[in-house]
């Protein structure tokens, strides 16, 4: 597909442009539902096409198209210039690109087996088989569980000489056990609220072992509906890999995206609270908060090869020390901000404009285990798994609910609490992480459904988390 995507190039630089780039993507994905032992969806797609990017001045035109005849390609090339063209009546400084090595090479995602070679049969049975042990559990209602897998090949041409295909495998699903009781639901996951999505093929999916936790998943769910409510206070907190992986997507990885901060994009998750001149001087938490943005993470979600403007998968540190250094930058936001890029530019498959999207922002390890920071707390709570969040446009004031909690008292696990939630102010919390498990706890969450920019754009991101310990924070707010 190099050809199409060079023919849209052509045709772009022929009506004008300064510069272009194309993609052909073409994606192959499945998704596989069933509920109560019955299959409830089953869908298998492929789609095709080219999407082409165009700069005159301090404009980007971009235009995109399915159909790959030699017509379609001049006339998508064509259009994305004649858009670029228009919006140049909207006077600007032109448009600066971060300068990034300029290669013709392949990439394609570590995996041992990939998930299209494996029956749908064998895979719907599964989640046949996980449901009903849940449903085995007295007081479970519904019992669900989903897998989903993408596989995506990817021709980027750009003016500038990039050559680029890349083969990105994605795998992942889940499952959740509900019990209804007389005024309530009460619901617990597996691996997370959404299920756990990672680079790799159908190894992903077995490496969770679903059938060995769906028993203990649908005992938790029944047990919360008789479990106490949490009582509001301020205290020590807890938190499970995976709502701490979600607490850093929300308040440091929308936050942290340069577009945002620079007042170029407000859409669906807001603007940020941070400011380019205080890089290197704003302290967004404690000590022990280290931040990276790493693209080169075997097996993490938001890990590929290059992004769809040819810079380099790397890794870029965001927090260090507790110091904010570091943004989610393209070629263009890089170069007004003075940055080198970050690699971190990404469209939401052929027919939408790529722009910057978090790749793996996590938090680096601590030291011990959860175990050990359990033993080391006195008086506290320890929630897991996700249920609700709530965070304002700037990234600040934020509210999460949890499925579970338990309380903790004298460095043990006490009485199981339902509906836990907790609340905070991003710089205020981060500055009271006091406690970060090690690396044997560390975690490559995968988040599938990360929404930004309008036309709404679906990323895949992975936060990198182990359980962590927060001082002095509140809990149990109720509205």
């Amino acid at each position: 597909m190099f050809d199409e995507a060079a023919a849209a190039v052509s045709a772009a630089l022929d009506a004008g442009a300064a510069y272009a780039d194309a993609r052909v993507v073409v994606t192959r994905s499945e998704s596989i539902e069933v509920q109560n032992q019955n299959l409830s969806m089953f869908d298998q797609s492929e789609r095709i096409g080219l999407g082409v990017r165009a700069l005159m001045g301090s404009s980007w035109g971009f235009a995109a198209t399915p159909d790959l005849s030699a017509d379609s390609i001049r006339k998508t090339g064509e259009r994305a210039a004649a858009i670029a063209r228009a919006s140049t009546t909207v006077a600007g400084p032109a448009m600066q690109f971060a300068d990034v090595p300029i290669v013709q090479t392949s990439w394609e995602t570590p995996h041992e087996q990939n998930p299209f070679d494996v029956s749908s049969a064998y895979k719907t049975d599964l989640l046949v088989n996980v449901t009903a042990t849940m449903q085995a559990v007295d007081g479970i209602s519904i019992a669900n569980g989903s897998l989903n897998f993408w596989d995506t090949n990817k021709w980027f041409v750009s003016s500038q000489g990039h050559r680029i295909h890349q083969h990105l495998l994605e795998s992942g699903g889940g499952f959740g056990a509900t019990a209804i009781g007389e005024s309530e639901t009460q619901r617990r996951s597996y691996p997370q609220s959404y299920g756990q999505y990672e680079t790799g093929g159908y190894e992903v999916v077995r490496a969770w072992d679903f059938e060995a936790n769906a028993e203990r998943v649908a005992e938790e769910a029944v047990a919360l509906l008789t479990a106490d409510e949490m009582d509001e206070r301020e205290t020590n907190l807890v938190l499970e890999g995976s709502q701490l992986a979600l607490q850093i997507h929300e308040s440091v990885g929308h936050a942290i995206e340069l577009d945002r901060i620079l007042g170029w994009e407000a859409a669906f998750a807001g603007t940020s609270h941070l400011e380019l001149e205080k890089l290197h001087q704003h302290r967004y938490g404690s000590e022990l908060m280290n931040i990276t943005a790493d693209a080169t993470l075997p097996g993490a979600l938001g890990s590929f090869g290059y992004d769809d403007e040819g810079t380099p998968a790397q890794r870029v540190d965001i927090v260090k020390n507790g110091t904010w250094v570091g943004v989610l930058s393209g070629r263009d936001s890089a170069a007004v901000a003075g940055l080198p890029p970050g690699g971190m530019v990404r469209g939401d498959g052929y027919n939408r404009l790529p722009m910057v999207r978090m790749t793996n922002v996590g938090l680096l390890p601590g030291e011990g285990s959860l175990g050990d920071i359990i033993a080391d707390t006195d008086d506290g709570v320890y929630m897991a798994t996700n249920r609700s969040w709530s965070i304002d446009d700037t990234r600040l004031n934020f509210q999460f609910g949890c499925e579970i909690a338990w309380e903790i008292k004298n460095g043990k696990l006490g009485r199981m609490l339902k509906n836990p939630t907790y609340t905070g102010i991003t710089p205020h919390f981060w500055g009271s992480l006091d406690r970060l498990a090690g690396a044997g706890e560390w975690v490559h969450w995968g988040t599938p459904n990360c929404g930004k920019g309008q036309p709404m754009q679906t990323a895949h991101t992975g936060h990198s988390a182990s359980p962590g310990r927060f001082a002095n924070v509140r809990v149990g707010v109720r509205g």
